[in-house]
């Protein structure tokens, strides 16, 4: 028998009314430019803007919290078993 390795999924989405802004509201709370900001987060001053004006219908938590590192918040978002699974919500 080989060893192969496999991979289960979980995909879960939910939604944070008004995240943009208060990614918004933190950087302009702090000091530097969003050109610095950007950088440390690892993304361009465009996709920063785009995430900020919601035009990202879906952000993925590793850059959410890229941002937050950059700003030095936590914009408290977390997951939990009552939090729905993309794939099943698909099926419904």
């Amino acid at each position: 028998m080989s060893s192969c390795l496999m991979k289960v999924e979980k995909r879960i989405q939910k939604e944070i009314p008004g995240l943009g802004e208060m990614i918004r509201r933190a950087r302009k709370i702090d000091r530097r430019t969003l050109a610095e900001l950007a950088d440390l987060a690892g993304m361009s001053v465009p996709n920063w803007y785009s995430i900020e004006n919601e035009e990202m219908k879906v952000l993925p938590l590793t850059t959410l919290r890229r941002i937050e590192a950059a700003l030095g918040v936590s914009f408290n978002v977390a997951f939990d078993d009552n939090d729905v699974d993309e794939a099943e919500e698909e099926k419904q």
